[in-house]
């Protein structure tokens, strides 16, 4: 120590004193910094713990958005497809093979969506539920129970639990 930063020539116990550290040994200064220390890296690793935690969950927002933005694009195909086969089974023998094919195809669309986690959601005959199904009509029966789902127009689709796209339905009413 030179005399500007000890300007009374103190000893370094009296000094150590006045700085605000009266009675503390050596020793307890040393722990009292390395206790301090230890308790800023804790939460430097918790702080980093924290926005790795953050950084993966929106990877996996991230992921779940792009594959739902391809999958809703998929799901016009799919549509589309199904109306061939609807179409085609409304045919006669020579139609057999083209409609073998296509429900070949249409297994393998749906086994490829099915392996990114999107599913068709089930309507027919269930109770209509305006998360899933979206009433384009009602229609009175006297088979199924009012709000009940009779018919299917456009299948709707789910990517885990959350709804891609609403199933387009027909809903049974009283009559």
């Amino acid at each position: 120590m030179n005399a500007e930063e000890n300007p009374e020539n103190l000893t370094s116990e009296a000094f150590v004193d006045q700085a605000g550290n009266a009675g503390d040994d050596p020793l307890t200064l040393v722990t009292r910094e390395r206790d301090e220390l230890k308790d800023q890296i804790l939460r430097v690793q918790a702080e980093f713990q924290n926005a790795m935690r953050r950084e993966r969950q929106m990877i996996d927002v991230r992921r779940a958005e792009a594959i739902g933005a391809v999958s809703r694009d998929v799901l016009e195909v799919m549509d589309n497809f199904d109306r061939a086969l609807e179409s085609a089974r409304s045919g006669g023998p020579a139609t057999a093979s083209i409609l073998s094919g296509l429900e070949m195809v249409q297994k393998q669309l749906l086994a490829a969506l099915a392996k990114h986690n999107v599913v068709p959601i089930e309507a027919q005959g269930q109770p209509f539920n305006p998360d899933e199904h979206e009433a384009v009509m009602q229609r009175p029966s006297a088979d199924h129970p009012e709000g009940t789902v009779i018919q299917v127009l456009a299948q709707g689709y789910k990517l885990g639990d959350r709804v891609l796209r609403p199933a387009k339905v027909i809903v049974s009413v009283a009559g």
